[in-house]
């Protein structure tokens, strides 16, 4: 699959090369997993003066020996001696980048943590030592946003306020991925989008596994995710368990229940056996993984709460991956499918939601986009979006079938919100699989 969107990221990236020649500059660049980071660098930079340095979970003896290996190939420079810590070889690029400009990327750098965490000291020493004299493009990336913002924005911390510029990549919009199906499958339909952001939540990797495969259609992508050998079965897997250790069996229990629908905290305890706050609050600051989920005029401390898995590809896998796993280990490929087909238009409708929240985001005017519900769960609104600027409000309800959209029990529903709204011109619609 080609190289898609992205151009005002690779526009950033240009301007701050383009600075880094005259002054060093220290990038962060988060984004989780498989949402294109390190394709992005090297769409962006090339080959040419770029080191890509990539944290592996090793000792920092041998990761430093590769290190020296590839600043060595990259960078043509000659190293003398072995080098075995970290701070020697940065100070070596350091000086390196006195003479010689180039652009420096450490991918997954959040994971100094579990190596030796007195590198960021190592780095702040040097860094404020020859950020002057030094024409350095450094670029850091990082897949969990949470500890990546702790590392420089605690003022605990030792590389907090060093920092130059701060990037997130984000996982495609609802109009690129529009885009991208129409050019894999002409004649797709709604049915074929949705399913596509199901299963993908817009993330680049996720899509071109199903174009690549020819899975352009709903069906076909059904098939391939639950399908012998396919990477959605265990990628879920593979991103979290070296993230949680030997905790992940809890952690993941609590994801299953989120992604089944027991959004509460309460919910979530009385099938835990236990209180599971301190969990819940590691997945959320920690690893950016849950959300809280607020009505929309709720005041911040609320405790009028749902919580949500934040990825649409790891909502999809606990709720119908993870749950059957034993399906998954006896090869029941055939009734795992079964087993998704048969919940698909309830769980598909819910993802619609979310369709609609993004792509009112990407294309409208507004300022705030939420949801709302009251207490009892008797008045629901599945979105109400906000334009504080010119005071307008557009309340929805979405459906997968648009015959089932009834707008005189929606502006009822939306009487609840009568004094909130009260300020607001305010616009009644229905959204569904046509309107996508």
């Amino acid at each position: 699959m080609r190289f898609y969107d992205r151009s005002q990221e690779i526009n950033t990236l240009h301007d701050l090369r383009k600075q880094s020649e005259a002054k060093a500059q220290f990038v962060l660049l988060t984004g989780r997993r498989r949402v294109g980071k390190t394709a992005l660098i090297r769409r962006a930079f090339g080959k040419k003066n770029l080191l890509y340095l990539f944290v592996a979970r090793k000792s920092e003896h041998l990761l430093c020996a590769e290190f020296q290996r590839n600043a060595e190939a990259s960078l043509g420079m000659r190293i003398h001696g072995h080098i075995t810590g970290f701070r020697e070889l940065f100070e070596e690029l350091l000086i390196h980048a006195q003479t010689s400009h180039f652009t420096l990327v450490i991918d997954e750098f959040q994971d100094f943590t579990r190596i030796n965490p007195s590198i960021f000291s190592d780095m702040q020493n040097l860094w404020d030592r020859y950020k002057e004299t030094s024409k350095i493009n450094l670029i850091v990336c990082g897949s969990i946003y949470s500890l990546m913002i702790k590392i420089f924005e605690s003022d605990k911390e030792p590389l907090f306020g060093r920092l130059t510029a701060k990037m997130m990549l984000r996982p495609f919009t609802p109009s690129v991925m529009k885009r991208l199906l129409k050019e894999h499958n002409p004649g797709f339909v709604p049915e074929d989008l949705l399913c596509l952001f199901m299963l993908s939540g817009g993330i680049p990797k996720y899509i071109e596994l199903l174009m690549d495969a020819g899975a352009t259609d709903a069906d076909a992508m059904i098939k391939y995710a639950s399908g012998n050998g396919s990477p959605f079965l265990s990628d879920g897997r593979d991103i979290l368990i070296p993230e949680f250790g030997k905790d992940y069996s809890t952690y993941f229990s609590i994801l299953q229940l989120i992604a089944a629908g027991k959004t509460s905290q309460s919910e979530v305890d009385s099938v835990i056996g236990k209180s599971t706050g301190s969990y819940l609050a590691i997945l959320e600051t920690e690893y950016s993984l849950v959300k809280k989920a607020r009505p929309l005029f709720a005041k911040p401390g609320s405790r009028n709460i749902r919580w949500r898995i934040a990825d649409h590809y790891l909502n999809f896998w606990f709720r119908f991956i993870y749950a059957n796993q034993t399906l998954v280990e006896l090869g029941r490929f055939d009734l795992l499918r079964e087993w998704i087909e048969q919940d698909y238009k309830q769980y598909s409708g819910l993802v619609l939601e979310d369709y609609f929240r993004l792509k009112l985001a990407e294309g409208g005017r507004y300022t705030r986009i939420g949801q709302y519900w009251d207490r009892a769960g008797v008045n629901e609104l599945d979105v109400v979006a906000l334009n504080d600027l010119g005071k307008k409000a557009l309340v929805a309800e979405v459906k997968r079938n648009p015959d089932k959209i009834d707008l005189s029990i929606l502006k009822s529903k939306a009487l609840a919100l009568s004094s909130e709204l009260a300020n607001y011109t305010v616009d009644f619609r229905g959204f569904s699989m046509r309107d996508m």
